[in-house]
């Protein structure tokens, strides 16, 4: 399972980076803002990417375990 949260970390860690990172640009707008607020509110979008991947793994492969089999 940890492999496919490996690969989906890898579509949804920069997604959720690149909207952390809108927060300050959209607050404070495109020459106001603090560098290193931009790069802090992406690196905890990143950090937050972690658990989510996780997640959906988790429940994909719980979509995709094996099915139980009727008795007769």
């Amino acid at each position: 399972m940890w492999k496919l949260a490996l690969i989906l970390f890898i579509v949804i860690g920069p997604t959720l980076a690149g909207a952390g990172a809108l927060v300050p640009l959209t607050v404070y707008g495109v020459n106001d803002f603090n560098p290193l607020l931009l790069i802090g509110s992406a690196v905890a979008g990143a950090l937050v990417a972690v658990p989510v991947s996780y997640v959906v793994a988790r429940k994909i492969g719980t979509l995709m375990g094996p099915k139980p089999t009727p008795q007769l």
